[in-house]
């Protein structure tokens, strides 16, 4: 804990694509226990807890806070972790910074998953009331009816009521005045960037009807309504919610096969996928999802630019087969036999002039073979 940042807890490997999943009011980023393991395989994920809930100082807010507040909590957290876009999921209270991210800054954000959350939340009057009544009595009563409002008949998470019961008043009582404050139904409009709402069926708190009104509202949302969840639909539906969100955080790897097909060709990657075995599955995956779909993707660079790179990354390195391909790639978007052969010149320079050699060799083969 500091008094700067919010607590946090970062899983997966550093140089995956960063996800931040926030979560709902009361709860700590124990909420995402059986989610974040698994999403960690692919992302550098990083969970966050509310001021005054769980690891976070309850100073960070105060009396009168917004859901603006805590968003630039989160900001603060992502760059003093050097993270500059990522991807975000949010429960409740966690979902509603979320769509403000996306509205207020969408560069910062590449997608976007709203859980049992909303763009408003039943008005100001409750949440005001439940604020006072927090200052004037603590969490107590709140926590014992908490299974009623977060789950179905029957289930509990023990961890995640305790988080509620210990939680700081004063703090959560800032969170319901965010809460209060809340509503940016006239501005979904403006949501630019890929977004899932996911909805659970039997949730008192945020109903399916305010996850459709965002659907309906953001262009090109998808909402996936989940039968049997409550509340916290992370922590009672954990396998749905994970299917849901890595069918629409890993969008990279379909748009990475495609990219992959674009600059190597159909035959290449066929060849490729039909030599797949178990035991090279997930390098394949690897390089569909980071190779393709992110560097490639990149608009930083034109496709003509990255490839004159690769080409003299391979010749550096001696990777003469690889080198081949690439060649192959390089014609194929749109570099002429005179461009790669400046390009392998260059490489003799500053790479060295055997290597320059055979690297003159591979692709004066592969262009021969172009032109039988």
């Amino acid at each position: 804990m500091t008094d700067r940042l919010l607590n946090h807890s970062a899983e997966g490997p550093a140089s995956a694509p960063p996800l931040l999943l926030g979560p709902s009011l009361g709860t700590s980023y124990a909420l995402w226990d059986r989610v974040a393991p698994e999403l960690s395989a692919g992302h550098r994920v990083v969970r966050w807890d509310l001021p005054g809930h769980g690891g976070s100082a309850a100073g960070l807010i105060g009396a009168g806070a917004t859901v603006g507040d805590l968003a630039s909590l989160v900001l603060t957290l992502a760059d003093a972790l050097g993270i500059g876009r990522f991807a975000y999921a949010g429960v409740s209270l966690g979902g509603a910074v979320g769509l403000h991210l996306a509205v207020h800054h969408p560069d910062r954000l590449s997608s976007l998953a709203v859980i049992c959350s909303s763009a408003h939340f039943n008005g100001a009057g409750p949440w005001r009331e439940r604020a006072a009544r927090v200052r004037r009595e603590g969490l107590g009563g709140l926590a014992d009816g908490a299974d009623a409002r977060w789950f179905t008949a029957g289930f509990t998470v023990p961890r995640l009521v305790r988080d509620h019961r210990e939680a700081d008043p004063e703090a959560y009582a800032a969170c319901c005045d965010a809460l209060a404050a809340f509503d940016l139904r006239d501005r979904l409009a403006e949501v630019c960037l890929p977004t899932l709402l996911i909805a659970g069926r039997e949730d008192p708190a945020t109903p399916p009807e305010h996850l459709r009104e965002i659907a309906d509202a953001v262009p090109d949302a998808t909402l996936v309504e989940l039968p049997g969840a409550s509340h916290l639909a992370p922590a009672q539906r954990p396998e749905a919610v994970l299917t849901a969100l890595r069918a629409h955080f890993d969008g990279t790897a379909r748009r990475g096969m495609e990219v992959r097909r674009e600059v190597l060709g159909d035959a290449h990657v066929d060849r490729a996928q039909a030599r797949q075995t178990p035991f090279t599955a997930r390098f394949q995956d690897f390089i569909s999802r980071y190779a393709w779909g992110e560097v490639w993707t990149d608009p930083t660079l034109t496709r003509r630019e990255r490839s004159m790179i690769t080409i003299t990354a391979l010749v550096a390195h001696g990777h003469y087969d690889e080198l081949g391909m690439h060649v192959r790639a390089a014609r194929r978007i749109g570099l002429t036999p005179e461009e790669i052969g400046a390009v392998l010149l260059q490489t003799a320079v500053y790479c060295g002039v055997p290597a320059a050699n055979s690297a003159f060799a591979t692709a004066q083969r592969v262009l021969a073979e172009e032109d039988e």
